[in-house]
């Protein structure tokens, strides 16, 4: 018999990346309960599109519209000359009004609570939070939330669960080599310091062996076309334990990837949203459907584990093995900007595709749907357009109208053959 869930407030948090503006509103309207994003400064991710504070206004404003939050990072871990800028940052933060301050430095935590008093301070797991004593710690200092280290088990974050403050804790998404992701691989072979949001991801590298004596001659470590992955660790999916992590009494789930596309985020949050909900509706007989793998398989990813999670090894060793079947099933041709209207929808196209493609929709709100690319125009003109080119704006006819936020893509083969043999060829 299936244990009840443990009695929450309110149901477990859906928690989305948003590396800018345009990812923000994909992960809204495919269903987060909140996002996370960095400004301009002080966020661990300095190659993501990122806000400036009028931006972070403007986030706060759409998603607080929709019934959302934002948690805005400030987890670096800052050196005494940046303290007065930092002070001055948390001050127009404030201002901001964010739902939380997402932290991980003590020094960065009092200022906080001294110049931004009032939002709450969400600890990031870089912090490392690996028991209870530390749990309580931190919400001695003000700290409401915190995000558990990702080495424990789920057994040994239902007991952080059991304290006064919320746990929140990873979900799916590439997984960091280093120790709650404090690496120094990058700092070492590329002078980019990873803890202050330079990561060069050196652990995702080509690797080989190389003899002293004979150079140029290299030694293969379980390679395949692309290379070697001494350091390569698998990508997190816990789509298949959701009702774990709900029982273990977690608050939040939190999918990773600020610098992800929005592809990676309709997939995704989409998924993980119908997962939650179906969860909710009746816990008794929920089970995983396999459409939701279907699309994150769809994906590029390093082979999906489950982490820490469950105690099993294989699926924290590196990923050295099948590498070359996990790249992406799916080319994302273009995103849906209007209402269809007769079919005619307006886009941005991301990657070439022609007339006569068959696709898939990812709607929000609601399953994928198949369609077929009939017309194209450039977006403003009555010119026909054959090929479709990326960065192109335009204006293409399907068969059905689908909402804005849309996502078109074309399934490879096999996927393709599989779940398009209701579709007839379009003959013009």
């Amino acid at each position: 018999m299936q244990n009840n869930p443990i009695s929450l407030p309110k149901p477990v948090e859906l928690l989305a990346p948003a590396g800018n503006m345009e990812k923000l509103k994909i992960a809204i309207e495919y269903g987060a309960d909140a996002v996370y994003l960095g400004g301009e400064n002080f966020s661990l991710r300095n190659f993501s599109g990122n806000f400036s504070l009028p931006d972070i206004q403007k986030a706060i404003t759409y998603t607080h519209q929709r019934n959302a939050k934002v948690y805005v990072a400030c987890n670096v871990y800052p050196r005494n000359h940046e303290l007065a800028d930092l002070q001055h940052y948390l001050e127009e933060l404030a201002a901001c009004s964010p739902d939380a301050l997402i932290v991980s430095d003590p020094g960065v935590i009092a200022l906080a609570r001294q110049h931004a008093p009032g939002i709450p301070l969400h600890l990031s797991t870089q912090a490392n939070t690996t028991n209870s004593g530390a749990v309580r710690f931190w919400a001695d200092n003000g700290v409401t939330r915190i995000n558990a280290a990702r080495e424990l088990s789920l057994a040994e974050i239902h007991t952080l669960c059991k304290e006064t403050i919320e746990v929140e804790c990873f979900i799916h998404g590439a997984m960091c080599i280093a120790y709650s992701g404090r690496c120094l691989l990058s700092s070492y072979m590329a002078d980019r310091d990873s803890n202050r949001g330079l990561c060069a991801h050196p652990c995702r590298w080509s690797y080989a062996v190389v003899e002293a004596k004979r150079p140029g001659h290299y030694f293969p470590v379980h390679e395949d076309s692309r290379g070697s992955y001494v350091f390569n660790s698998k990508d997190l999916c816990m789509i298949d334990h959701l009702p774990d992590l709900i029982r273990a009494g977690v608050s939040s789930v939190k999918i990773e990837g600020r610098m992800k596309s929005i592809h990676y985020l309709a997939v995704t949050v989409g998924a993980y949203r119908e997962a939650i909900d179906l969860y909710y509706k009746n816990p008794s007989t929920y089970k995983t459907d396999p459409e939701w793998l279907r699309r994150l398989d769809s994906l590029h990813h390093r082979g999906y584990g489950t982490g820490f999670y469950l105690g099993n090894s294989k699926d924290t060793a590196p990923d050295t093995w099948n590498t070359a079947g996990k790249g992406p099933k799916a080319l994302f041709i273009g995103n849906i900007l209007t209402p269809g209207l007769e079919g005619k929808h307006e886009i941005i196209c991301r990657n070439r595709f022609v007339i006569g493609d068959a696709v898939e929709i990812l709607r929000p709100g609601l399953p994928p749907a198949t369609d077929h690319i009939c017309a194209m125009t450039t977006s403003g003109s009555d010119s026909p357009v054959d090929t479709a080119r990326p960065n192109e704006r335009l204006l293409i006819t399907l068969k059905n109208n689908h909402p804005p936020f849309s996502l078109i893509r074309i399934l490879h083969p096999p996927c393709q053959n599989h779940f398009f043999t209701d579709i007839v060829p379009y003959n013009g």
